[in-house]
């Protein structure tokens, strides 16, 4: 950790214990602080993360909101903020990493770690970023909006306290549900998951056996877990699983823990794809990994005149809704989509939702079995809130390129609204 910067420890009495074990983990310098000097110390030490000693109150309330706002509107990479808490004990500061007070050290320092990666990451984009601004002009757009409102949580279970939990979740954020490990296991292979709740009903040698296949893949060690289930045996996971958790509570006692952790997931994947859109030269839009309508609109005409003059089959077809989706519905139905796509063909967003993927190399027959197959599959897949009980179905245009088209009126044929950004003559 000693090359991502130093770190500060805020407690009103001494905590050595915790110093020389992030010491010894590799941090340095890591600097104590009483909750009165912690708002000085942040400015003066600019540290890589914060990390609250001591669970409940600050013992300065005035310095704790200082810190919080100091947190919220410095600029730059992120900023972990690691607090020891206790159940129904309010935080300091709130929406900070949790971990249990009783926990060992060093399961805080496996969460810090998880924490301070997702950091480097986001301080490689900014970098990528600024070095695309210096070499191109182009400006990468940042998602803006919380990321939760990109989460989705897996929640497993069968017991009594299932829909009440399934209910909390799907309030908050994506709610995927499973009521077996089996179903569970596909799900989190299938979809992209930001947290995971595994709920009563199950043996505790299914799910050891379940958080065991999850410690084995790379891509799940820093998922948020949050176990239920009492016959579970987690002690032998908790050095390979960061952000692992046994939580005996309700739903809201649930949330308050898995939320934090879910949204810096849900962060580290927004992160994830603008690395993507940075590779494309900015290309891609950051929030579906489509092309952007900026760079759809030349895009597009360049496939029209190759199609043109090699005599080569082309097809657009565009993917709607027909009843009122929200954003994060939205958002999810572009992502699969996005995952579909063949290599030699690409897709855009629209602003009102809808989907433009172009089909090159491809008749309209083809073209028609694909964009079927998309359709049935968002039917099954697309995430859809539990208290909502429109379904919406997906409507498809299909248009194929004709002698006499240009990109404009093949798009205007299926009902396009980027028409306007496309030239005119292709």
């Amino acid at each position: 950790m000693s090359q991502l910067g130093p770190l500060v420890v805020v407690a009103e009495q001494p905590a050595p214990a915790l110093v020389d074990a992030l010491a010894a983990a590799g941090a340095f310098p890591v600097v104590e602080a009483r909750w009165a000097d912690a708002p000085a110390a942040f400015t003066a030490i600019q540290p890589a993360a914060i990390i609250l000693a001591e669970p409940g109150p600050a013992a300065d309330e005035a310095a704790a909101q200082m810190l919080g706002l100091q947190l919220k509107t410095r600029s730059g990479a992120f900023i972990p903020l690691i607090g020891r808490s206790r159940p129904n004990v309010a935080a300091a500061i709130p929406d900070g990493l949790p971990v249990d007070a009783d926990a060992s050290i060093d399961r805080l320092v496996s969460r810090l770690r998880s924490a301070l990666r997702v950091r480097a990451q986001h301080t490689t984009v900014l970098r990528r970023a600024e070095t695309l601004a210096a070499q191109t002009g182009r400006i990468a757009k940042f998602p803006e909006t919380d990321p939760l409102d990109d989460a989705t949580i897996l929640v497993a279970g069968r017991g009594g306290s299932y829909p009440d939990l399934a209910v909390a979740v799907g309030e908050r954020v994506g709610l995927i549900g499973a009521l077996s490990i089996e179903t569970a296991a596909h799900h989190l292979n299938a979809r992209h998951i930001d947290g995971i709740i595994i709920g009563d009903g199950f043996a505790g040698k299914l799910v050891d056996a379940y958080l065991a296949a999850i410690a084995e893949d790379a891509r799940f060690r820093d998922m948020p877990i949050a176990v239920v289930s009492p016959g579970a045996n987690l002690a032998p996971l908790y050095p390979v699983l960061a952000n692992l958790e046994r939580i005996d509570g309700g739903p809201a006692q649930i949330l308050e823990w898995m939320l934090p952790l879910v949204r810096m997931r849900a962060f580290e994947a927004r992160l994830k794809r603008m690395l993507k859109a940075l590779d494309a030269n900015g290309m891609l839009d950051a929030d579906t990994g489509l092309l952007s309508a900026e760079s759809f609109a030349p895009e597009i005409a360049r496939a029209v005149q190759e199609a043109a003059q090699h005599g080569n089959g082309l097809c657009i077809a565009r993917f709607a809704f027909e009843a009122y989706i929200d954003q994060r519905t939205s958002m999810d139905a572009a992502r699969l989509i996005g995952a579909t796509v063949r290599n030699i063909d690409f897709a855009c967003r629209e602003a009102d939702g809808g989907v433009l993927l172009v089909f090159t190399e491809t008749d309209l027959q083809a073209a028609h079995l694909i964009a079927r197959r998309i359709a049935a599959m968002l039917k099954t897949t697309m995430l859809i809130g539990d208290r909502d009980p429109r379904h919406p179905a997906t409507s498809i245009t299909l248009g194929t390129l004709k002698a006499t088209d240009t990109a404009e009126t093949l798009l205007r044929r299926v009902g396009s609204r980027t028409v306007a950004a496309v030239p005119a003559r292709a």
